[in-house]
């Protein structure tokens, strides 16, 4: 028996391509579900992505944490199914179709034929599946995708229509007239979690404008008015002011006007200089005066006229920005809608559902386009005060881009309003993580939730389940398609598909009137859809009633953190409306991918990667572990092919060599775990005895930590292991497997790098899958066929405490960063490794590791190259510690205090206080200050020829005087290097006997000649060689040596 080699890491994307071609050939994620049937469940939603464009590596994000989460659950004993799911109706799938067809407007939808452009868009929907579930199958991620739901299903449909029917049936879904956002390129409505996700920093127009007063009272004086939105002021109808404001009127530069006192300074500049105060009034005393609006494009009624134009009351208004008196439009503004109605204002609408004017010289022009026509037109009639650029937050449709207005118009809307403090009270029985998204941006939001505005006058989606009276206006909500046959004038046949303009043919007869009922045009919006996947995936409560109460609510969803007001919202809403409670227990957000420089990705920018070009070259490992490790999943991340090599480097690559140094040498000593002398672990080298407490240890940090989703700092905890086992154990261990005789030292190393290596096969299945699976068919299935024919079928293994020697692994850790600061001073000195040096000085903090050290002595010296090792309890001899102050911290909390502080640094008690304890108390102006090590930078300066380094309270001292001698075994152990090399470029076997000659053979070659026959496996070393494998040169100094090797 043998064990198998790893790929090459340039085949390691082909690895896995076996490899998956293995999982499904042998269905072992169908049967991962069937060995856990009967088992605790853990449920799980897939968020419904569209399959009408490419999956991207944002994607790749959600189902590489999606996968990881769900498979550590499996291995946990629980029983995880997950179904798929596509979102395949509204703007989104409506927008591409247009694209396709080169039409805009729904006008041209119409004139196509509403039939055969939802026909489109059913087929154009799942245009990219196979993209999609290519690369859902290749990252790893395994998830139910034959029997995905789709959402424009009828059976799909029929569910939303009986949650909207119960919905109804509460007095919850309601027809009303209010001002909401809309979207003029796509000619519907949106609702405000839609708003929220489209959100952009622009500068708009921010102008003041004369309203001229019609009063005798105050002749010759104007309004001084604030908008933001230029072209709303020819439907203007009225000007607000604030009751409790003061007013006042001035005389600025040859004008008379009104604008809000605490504004004046802002706007005018100081009085009695800038302009002249001329009265004060009480904001309630402008009410009811009358004014010339700034524009006149029709003829109002009498009736109207005389409400029109005049101050109103109202206290929205504020003295923050703008000049305390601002215009209202009850087309475009929910306050100004409000008022319009308390005053019984008329309503001027002159913009159209393309967002074009309707009346005026400007007729035609979108409104964005008309606002500078519009000012100037202002200007030149001497109305516009001043001009200036706002920045703030706009709402833009976030489908298609277009600039988003406020319109006044009917709508089919939710009462969530009504529902606010179970919508809060279900928040609460949420596991969040971030938390900060529970009471933030999520709890924010629920406590100040709006009515849901559910209609959209679009095609493609869900029809509105609504028919109205066209008689007597009776309106009745239908919720089956039985029930539609039931009613319906027309037969129904029961496949009716669900969607315009099918279900528009359908009439019902009112019970009221008898008179003719007709469904309402509008569909839903889609996050309705995606919102009741956990109803209607089953068709509830049709059918599957049993299946649907054992997986309400989920257990654990997650997708981008931007979906707190998209899909996590929706499902709540839904959720409270039907069921009272939340539908999951715990979400985790996820935030965005920065590219390595640390921008947002964006097709504008090109900075978007395709996770082909990660997973077709470093592999899906690779790119999960690079997700991993770069930050939490709810902290922006960066991401590319760099952060990816980093992954290979740190971490997949090293733990292949050490899998490959094994395989190597077990296989050359044919050692197979079965038929060995088993050596209980207490009786084994102290390196196996402390890796072996090592992956105990990681195996039992996975358990604490993962439901945690600690993921980052556990797989960086894992990475320093894998660090520790290649750069230390197997370092360290190498001379053990390299011995001729199969004596018990030799043994239990293989013993332990082979069980520390099984080990870790089972606690990276979660994580690395691939990597994984590879380890265990290699390590484990050959010598115990009859375990699981997948690591994925198997128990996720439990740590076995008795193995975890804390005390080892403490000792072992400060030996470990003895020789790393010991390596980081050769690495400033440029002393290399292979150069001898005299002394190392260690002065550690705890004096219980002490003995430890001393028995290592021999491992730090061979290490770090140094002959002798000192322990010493001070590093007076050797330097001295200069704290420097953290400007940053200290700076930013103490202020003035600072030069104090820096004073204080000098003192010697403070600095072993802080060096030794981790902080230390000083008093600085009678004020106790505890300072820690973060306040400090610590400065080791060495005397003489030592150079210093300190770390976690320990110091080291590196001797870097050169000797003769010392330089002499330099030169030896360079010349070794160059040759195992040489040995390593022809390919010679690790056992292979050569001959070596070194020109010229001076005085070093011979002093170290047996040194260099015993580490180049050489049996002699000549002048020449006539004969030769390979030859190369290495110049040392001035001197140049000439070498060359033959394999006997």
């Amino acid at each position: 028996m043998e064990f198998e080699k790893l790929e090459d890491v340039k085949n390691i994307p082909q690895e896995e391509e076996k490899l998956i071609e293995f999982w499904r050939e042998n269905k072992i994620f169908e049967k991962s579900l069937k060995i856990r049937e009967g088992k605790p469940r853990f449920v799980f939603y897939e968020g419904p992505p569209t399959a009408n464009g490419k999956p991207g590596v944002h994607h790749g994000l959600s189902r590489i944490y999606k996968d990881t989460v769900l498979r550590f659950k499996s291995l946990t004993g629980y029983y995880v199914p997950r179904r798929g799911g596509w979102d395949t109706q509204g703007l989104p799938v409506e927008i591409e179709v247009e694209k396709m067809l080169h039409i805009h407007t729904k006008r041209e939808i119409e004139e196509y034929g509403i039939e055969k452009f939802n026909q489109l868009c059913k087929e154009s929907v799942m245009k990219y599946v196979d993209d999609w579930e290519k690369m859902t199958e290749r990252i790893g991620f395994w998830l139910d995708m034959k029997n995905a739901y789709k959402t424009y299903e009828n059976y799909y449909l029929e569910t939303i229509w009986w949650i909207l029917k119960e919905v109804f049936n509460k007095g919850l879904l309601y027809e009303g007239h209010k001002v909401v956002p809309y979207c003029p390129r796509c000619g519907t409505t949106l609702s405000s979690h839609e708003v929220a996700l489209g959100y952009k920093k622009v500068k708009d127009p921010s102008i003041y404008v004369f309203f001229p007063i019609k009063d005798e009272r105050l002749p010759d004086t104007s309004l001084l008015v604030w908008t933001t939105t230029p072209w709303t002021l020819p439907s203007n109808v009225a000007a607000a002011v604030n009751p409790e404001f003061t007013y006042i009127l001035v005389e600025f530069d040859g004008r008379k006007f009104i604008l809000e006192k605490n504004r004046a300074h802002a706007i005018l500049g100081h009085e009695g200089v800038d302009y002249k105060l001329l009265k004060e009034l009480k904001g309630n005393e402008l009410e009811g005066l009358k004014y010339e609006p700034p524009f006149r494009y029709i003829d109002l009624k009498k009736e109207d006229e005389e409400k029109a134009h005049r101050v109103v009351l109202a206290d929205f208004v504020t003295n923050e920005d703008g000049s305390g008196i601002v215009h209202i439009a009850p087309a475009f503004g929910e306050d100004d809608l409000n008022v319009g109605r308390t005053y019984n204002l008329p309503i001027i609408q002159l913009v159209d559902l393309e967002g074009k004017l309707t009346e005026g010289p400007y007729k035609g022009k979108f409104v964005k386009d008309a606002d500078p026509l519009l000012i100037e037109d202002l200007k030149k009639r001497g109305l516009l005060f001043k001009k200036e650029l706002y920045e703030h937050d706009y709402p833009f449709c976030w489908r298609c881009g277009t600039p988003l207005l406020y319109y006044a118009k009917g709508s089919w809307f939710i009462k969530m309003s009504s529902l606010r403090e179970q919508l809060v009270k279900n928040n609460e029985t949420v596991n969040w993580f971030p938390e900060s998204i529970k009471y933030g941006r999520f709890g924010n939001w629920l406590a100040n939730i709006n009515d849901w505005a559910l209609s959209r006058e679009r095609y493609w989606g869900t029809p509105l389940n609504i028919w109205k009276c066209e008689n007597c206006g009776h309106v009745e909500a239908i919720g089956s398609i039985k029930e539609l046959q039931e009613k319906a004038i027309e037969d129904v046949p029961d496949n009716i598909e669900l969607h315009k303009p099918y279900v528009d043919r359908i009439h019902l007869k009112c019970p009221k009137c008898g008179g003719t009922m007709s469904r309402v045009p509008e569909v839903i919006d889609v996050w309705f859809d995606s919102g009741a996947m956990p109803f209607a995936q089953l068709h509830y409560p049709f059918e599957n009633v049993e299946e649907f109460e054992q997986n309400f609510p989920a257990d654990f969803i997650t997708e981008a953190i931007d979906q707190t007001r998209g899909w996590f919202y929706s499902l709540l809403a839904i959720s409270t409306l039907v069921k009272g409670v939340a539908p999951y227990k715990t979400v985790m957000c996820l935030e965005l991918i920065l590219d390595e420089k640390g921008q947002k990705m964006s097709k504008s920018k090109g900075n978007v990667i395709d996770p082909w070009t990660i997973l077709n070259v470093q592999g899906a490992d690779a790119f999960r572990w690079a997700i991993y490790t770069a930050s939490p999943p709810w902290l922006p991340r960066r991401f590319g092919p760099n952060v990816v090599n980093d992954a290979m480097k740190e971490f997949i690559i090293p733990l292949r060599n050490v899998y490959s140094f094994f395989s190597m040498y077990a296989n050359l000593d044919k050692f197979n775990p079965k038929e060995v002398k088993y050596i209980p672990v207490k009786e084994r080298h102290i390196l196996d005895r402390w890796i072996i407490a090592r992956v105990e240890e990681i195996n039992k940090e996975v358990w604490d930590r993962f439901d945690k989703f600690e993921i980052t700092p556990l797989t960086k905890d894992i990475q320093k292991f894998v660090d520790d086992l290649s750069n230390w154990y197997v370092r360290r261990s190498r001379r053990r497997f390299w011995k001729s005789e199969n004596d018990e030292d030799k043994i239990s190393a293989y013993l332990t790098l082979y069980e520390v290596l099984v080990k870790l096969s089972y606690i990276l299945a979660p994580f690395t899958p691939f990597l994984s699976e590879a380890l265990y068919q290699r390590l484990v299935k050959p010598i115990y066929p009859d375990l699981p024919e997948s690591v994925h079928l198997t128990d996720y293994p439990k740590e076995n405490e008795e193995l975890i020697d804390k005390e080892l692994i403490l000792n072992m850790e400060l030996v470990i960063e003895i020789t790393s600061m010991g390596r980081s001073l050769r690495k400033d000195s440029k002393i290399k490794v292979r150069q001898p040096l005299s002394k190392l000085v260690v002065v550690i903090k705890d004096n219980s590791h002490k003995d430890f050290v001393k028995e290592n002595i021999p491992v730090i010296a061979e290490e770090l190259n140094v002959k002798d090792i000192v322990l010493d309890t001070s590093i007076e001899p050797y330097g001295e510690v200069i704290l420097k102050p953290n400007l940053v911290t200290l700076g930013q909390t103490y202020g003035n205090k600072l030069p104090k502080i820096i004073e204080h640094l000098k003192d010697k008690g403070v600095v072993e206080s802080l060096l030794k304890g981790g902080s230390a108390e000083i008093n600085v102006d009678n004020t106790p200050i505890r300072l820690t090590m973060g306040d400090v930078f610590v400065e080791v300066k060495g005397h003489g020829n030592y150079i210093g380094a300190f770390e976690n309270g320990n110091f080291v001292f590196l001797d870097t005087t050169l000797t003769d001698n010392l330089i002499k075994e330099g030169i030896s152990r360079e010349i070794v290097h160059m040759i195992q090399n040489m040995r390593k470029e022809v390919n010679y076997d690790i056992a292979d006997r050569i001959v070596t000659s070194i020109l010229p053979k001076d005085e070093v070659i011979k002093e170290f000649e047996d040194y260099i026959k015993e580490e180049t496996l050489s049996t002699e070393i000549k002048e020449d060689l006539e004969e030769f494998d390979i030859s190369n040169s290495l110049d040392v100094g001035s001197k140049t040596y000439t070498i060359k090797v033959k394999k006997l």
